[in-house]
């Protein structure tokens, strides 16, 4: 794929726009070229590069809209692509909660190109491959994971003046390793824009060392437990709530921010005074597009909550304008503070806990009291007087974020994760809650 510049990009939305009669045109173009290699039973499967290169063109006669796809870039596609939005737009019926295309506004870059990213190879990814492979056969261990890396760009452009363009890296590890008899398996999960901010043999041995020190769990009665979650368990739980801040849903009493008899709850206390979530597209660690492709919207720091208080909501285009409510764009991030300790440190300080690595198939119980069910895998251990003492079966639990973060006894140095069902990098500290609640056991590892 050729990475289009900044200067041939908007040439080629020049053009787009120019082909339109509709009332307003805007176009989207993203690139990408992912690399990736895939091992398992300690031996690599399938590597490989794909390329693709996309442009979607929206337009508008009045309220009606349409859209089309293309991955052609000659002037006779381009214009075909207009002409097949336009008559997909004319058929439509008329949306009722219309928004014009956004204005023109300025987007402050953000850092999401590392070149060292860029220049990953399969030379690179053999390597990281083979770490884990080599480590787990010495130990007679079976090897499974998952690395992408990923370089591409993102424009943005409507016929109201609006024009973003930037480039972009990303990797992705994910390792799971399990004892030759399946008694006893560890995982683990990376995520950067940079690639010097990642190191496979560190990635390897936790979830080594998480699979040797899991063999023969213990059952444990369910119940409610003090735990220390680590961030990856944490992220999955925590993303669905930060996913629930959308102010219509919260007005129209669709929401656990929903007042009784009507009304949002912003500006209430609901957490631990200790709790501040903010979303920073210029964060060095988690950095985003500053715009929100969808709205065409340049995105803001903004703090959801603060000091244990709901700090925003997140408004439509359609909902801002109907309440008066200026609109910015969607977050790309998603950061919660934290302290200065490290998972071992807040298990060195706890009397008795439970540890868990990784939550996995969760379900919402309850979309108004965020109530969620999911079960621990991977690594899950008993603590007593700040040591690990042995290894437990898993459970399910049944446990709502709101809860959690209204129990917290200490969080801990946060970190960068990337959960696997959100669409936003969430950067999240390891953290100690009191009366966790295990609702079941389960028998896998």
């Amino acid at each position: 794929m050729k990475q289009l510049d900044q200067e041939q990009a908007k040439r080629i939305c020049d053009r787009v726009i120019g082909f339109s009669k509709a009332d307003e045109c805007s176009v989207q173009i993203e690139g990408k070229r992912t690399g990736n290699i895939r091992f398992a039973r300690n031996g690599v499967s399938t590597s490989g590069l794909t390329e693709n290169m996309e442009l979607a063109v929206t337009v508008a006669f009045g309220k009606r809209q349409g859209i089309a796809t293309i991955n052609e870039f000659d002037d006779k596609s381009l214009e075909r692509a207009v002409r097949r939005a336009e008559e997909t737009a004319r058929l439509a019926p008329e949306n009722p909660e219309f928004v014009p295309a956004a204005g023109k506004q300025e987007f402050k870059a953000s850092q999401t190109f590392v070149a060292a990213t860029a220049a990953i190879d399969p030379g690179y990814r053999a390597e990281v491959a083979a770490h884990a492979i080599t480590a787990c056969r010495k130990k007679n261990l079976v090897a499974a994971g998952f690395f992408t890396d990923v370089t591409g760009f993102e424009t943005v452009a409507n016929s109201n003046g609006v024009f973003g363009h930037q480039e972009f890296t990303n990797l992705d590890y994910t390792c799971t390793v399990r004892t030759e008899d399946g008694r006893g398996s560890g995982w683990v999960t990376r995520t950067a824009v940079n690639s010097r901010q990642f190191d496979p043999r560190e990635a390897s041995e936790v979830a080594i060392e998480k699979a040797l020190r899991s063999v023969d769990a213990r059952a444990l009665e369910p119940g409610r437990y003090t735990v220390i979650l680590e961030p990856a368990a944490t992220s999955e739980i925590l993303g669905n709530m930060f996913g629930s801040f959308g102010a219509r849903q919260a007005d129209e009493g669709r929401s656990f921010l929903s007042k009784k008899g009507g009304g949002n709850r912003l500006g209430e206390k609901m957490f631990d005074e200790r709790i501040n979530v903010w979303s920073d597209p210029w964060d060095p660690d988690v950095p985003v597009t500053p715009w929100d492709g969808d709205r065409m919207l340049a995105r803001e720091r903004a703090d959801l909550i603060k000091n244990g208080k709901v700090a925003s909501l997140n408004y439509s285009r359609f909902w801002a304008q109907k309440n008066g409510v200026r609109a910015v764009g969607n977050p790309g991030n998603m950061i919660m503070g934290g302290g200065t300790q490290s998972l071992e440190e807040l298990i060195a300080s706890t009397k008795k806990g439970v540890v868990v690595t990784r939550t996995w198939y969760i379900r919402m119980v309850d979309p108004q009291s965020l109530l969620i069910t999911g079960l621990t895998r991977d690594g899950t251990f008993y603590v007593e007087n700040g040591k690990i003492k042995y290894p437990i079966k898993n459970f399910r639990f049944n446990e709502s974020p709101v809860t959690m973060l209204n129990n917290v006894e200490e969080l801990g140095k946060p970190v960068v994760v990337a959960p696997d069902e959100m669409s936003f990098k969430m950067v999240i500290p390891p953290m100690r809650l009191r009366d966790f609640n295990f609702t079941s056991l389960s028998d896998a590892v």
